[in-house]
């Protein structure tokens, strides 16, 4: 007996019910993600006795990170327990359908007033490394008080480079007036004159170095938060600039000197094959100040566990806090991180 012909119009209908299960089945795969977060105003310590107040997303600057996979869903429910209104934009983030989850007060939403709460929903797309900032006076808010913080996107189909990387680092670079620094609600204006630079919150000597093993392949996704272009060299290695605001790069590029303008991200990726103890700076060399003197700001080493620190290095007897580029947290997978080393101290 012949068996019937699948006719066009049948192939047509089958194909129609294949793709929409798999579709069906691709979001249910996608994870719920829920999270609270509080914005509490809170004193920081950038370097030695230079306090400054921020509205700390958790009391911790950076805030914590967000670590999700692409095409998750995405529930952030914000508290504002400050004495000024504020939102979150999350950075990088298209918002197909959701407008009004990008964060911007008057425009998507009212802004999240003392007392209140607001719960952002969204998809997370793309990929890559994002960030999520506050954007109610963005020029105090953003730039002086701390408000920001990673969120970082892990994607379905991974790069091949990617895929080689062992460890990797976050990097915020930001810019601070001390002039402010007890002035909440005041400053972000033209003419300020930024004399504090920070990698995470800390200026150099009270940030930590970077820790590798000879072997490692290593990223770095350098995010700038602040209101400055900051230019960084990495010594005794080359880079590899790979994406650019979270999109992989059709023809990565080598460099040891990569400028990253503020709202920008670089995720640069290279190989430690060179043991020793290697700065890796801002090349703007008024960046590399705390106040009037030298030798501070966004400044760090490159270290290498082979390498047996000297009587004369800087850092010879630092504590060293491992989770400080949050490379601890990128180990374990989803989730939201917080550290206690970024936290600072509440303000009644």
């Amino acid at each position: 007996m012949k068996q019937p012909l699948v006719t066009f119009r049948r192939f047509a209908a089958l194909a129609a019910m294949c793709a929409a299960t798999a579709l069906l089945s691709s979001e249910a795969a996608a994870a719920v993600r829920k999270y609270d977060m509080n914005i509490e105003d809170t004193k920081i310590t950038l370097v030695e006795k230079q306090q400054y107040h921020t509205f700390a997303f958790s009391g911790q600057v950076p805030g914590p990170l967000f670590y999700v996979d692409e095409g998750d869903q995405i529930e952030v429910n914000v508290n504002n327990v400050t004495a000024l209104p504020h939102s979150i934009h999350w950075h990088g983030m298209l918002q197909k359908g959701t407008w009004k989850m990008d964060g911007i007060a008057g425009t998507t939403q009212p802004a999240i007033q003392p007392g209140e709460s607001f719960t952002y929903k969204f998809t997370a797309e793309p990929s890559g490394t994002m960030w999520y900032h506050c954007h109610v006076n963005v020029n105090e808010h953003v730039v002086l008080r701390g408000m920001w913080g990673p969120f970082i996107v892990r994607p379905k189909k991974p790069t091949a480079l990617e895929k080689t990387v062992t460890k990797e680092f976050i990097m915020m670079l930001s810019d601070w007036d001390s002039k402010w620094a007890d002035k909440p609600g005041f400053g972000g204006l033209p003419g300020d004159k930024f004399d504090f630079f920070t990698i995470n919150g800390k200026s150099f000597p009270d940030n930590q170095p970077l820790r590798v093993n000879k072997g490692d392949v290593v990223r770095l996704r350098l995010i700038g938060a602040g209101d400055l272009v900051h230019s960084v060299h990495l010594h005794g290695h080359v880079m590899t600039v790979a994406f650019k605001d979270g999109f992989p790069l059709p023809a990565p590029y080598k460099a040891d000197t990569i400028a990253i303008a503020p709202g920008e991200r670089y995720d640069v990726i290279f190989t430690a094959d060179n043991p020793g103890r290697w700065m890796i700076h801002d090349h703007v060399d008024s960046h590399v100040m705390n106040g009037d003197r030298p030798m501070g700001g966004i400044m760090s080493v490159l270290e290498y566990n082979e390498i047996k620190p000297d009587d004369f290095y800087d850092w010879k007897n630092k504590k060293f806090e491992p989770n400080f580029y949050y490379e601890e947290s990128l180990k374990k997978g989803p989730g939201i991180y917080t550290n206690d080393g970024f936290k600072g101290q509440a303000v009644q």
